[in-house]
């Protein structure tokens, strides 16, 4: 397969007054084939949307950027604000959580849709009518002649995502980045939702950078899984090999947790404490204080993401414990 995105070693700190005060990605190392769901997950406040941001480069201006994310062999970090405006929406576009804030209310959704063809296509408004019909046609959204015409607050939730994944797709991406694009969903429209992306990926073959808290949908949906804690990659591999035998103590406490697996009238278990927040770095490991596998050795040596499979790494001294 080809290399579409390839990140390495980012790292984003946060500035104030010239002085760093913040660090919220501490070495991120992910990459995404033509193609391929890699689903990115872990606890809010683990870095998931920042690293999707960080690909954009749709930072705060106060924000410190280093590393390398590397797209259809060109390194965005070193390209221009004129540059990336080329790409972005046209070779990388985003699914974003919210719909219903992402739309803007006084304008109709075919205008706003049209207007990312006009842009990046080179076509003008007349001309973009039929392809933003054609657009709403295949995610599925019925009579797409009157619905082009709706504003954002007269279609359904389900309807609004299916509009913004037109909006993503009408130029046809190389690269899709879905932000958590079912958390204001119900399970039903969720699902639908999910077949959609998976179909559409299917037809055109970009590849997807998919957010998520929740691993019981990643794991129906993606390749490939990273799990994300404190700002780094603490596992991860072939979807199927990572749920099957997690090697990482973080991993295994978000499989347990899942409702799913709770026995019926049994308490949910639940992951003790919560994820450190920006500011803090610990010597060794960030999750240790969570963590029960935890050995002396965690609190004062940092682990590395090392291979504990064929295409299976996780950062865990503790890796084989069972």
């Amino acid at each position: 397969m080809t290399t579409l995105l390839e990140i390495d070693d980012l790292r984003v700190d946060f500035a104030h007054d010239g002085r760093v005060t913040s660090t919220a990605l501490r070495g991120i190392n992910l990459a995404v084939d033509a193609g391929e769901a890699v689903g990115v997950v872990g606890e809010t406040g683990c870095g998931k949307t920042l690293t999707g941001l960080s690909v954009l480069q749709m930072l705060p201006d106060n924000a410190r950027v280093t590393g390398r994310i590397s797209f259809e062999g060109r390194d965005l970090l070193g390209l221009s604000t004129k540059e990336l405006r080329t790409i972005r929406g046209r070779r990388i576009s985003m699914v974003f959580q919210s719909p219903a804030t992402s739309f803007n209310p006084v304008f109709t959704v075919g205008h706003q849709i049209g207007l990312v063809a006009e842009r990046h296509l080179g076509v003008g408004r007349k001309d973009s009518e039929p392809l933003v019909v054609e657009t709403l046609h295949a995610v599925g959204l019925p009579n797409p002649e009157s619905v082009m015409r709706f504003y954002p607050h007269e279609l359904s939730g389900g309807m609004l995502q299916r509009a913004m994944i037109a909006m993503a797709i009408i130029c046809r991406p190389s690269l899709l980045i879905a932000d958590e694009p079912t958390t204001a969903l119900d399970v039903t429209i969720a699902q639908q939702i999910l077949r959609l992306l998976r179909q559409l990926q299917r037809e055109q073959g970009f590849g997807i950078f998919f957010i998520s808290h929740d691993l019981d949908l990643v794991s129906d949906f993606c390749d490939r899984i990273a799990v994300l804690y404190a700002g780094r990659v603490v596992e991860a591999g072939a979807t199927a090999q990572l749920l099957a035998r997690p090697r990482h103590p973080y991993t295994r406490a978000l499989l347990e947790a899942l409702p799913g697996r709770a026995s019926p009238g049994a308490p949910l278990p639940t992951v003790p404490g919560t994820v450190p927040t920006d500011i803090d770095d610990p010597r060794g490991c960030s999750f240790a204080p969570r963590c029960p596998l935890v050995v002396e050795r965690c609190s004062d040596e940092r682990p590395a993401l090392v291979e504990v499979g064929s295409g299976h790494a996780a950062a865990c001294h503790r890796w084989d414990a069972q």
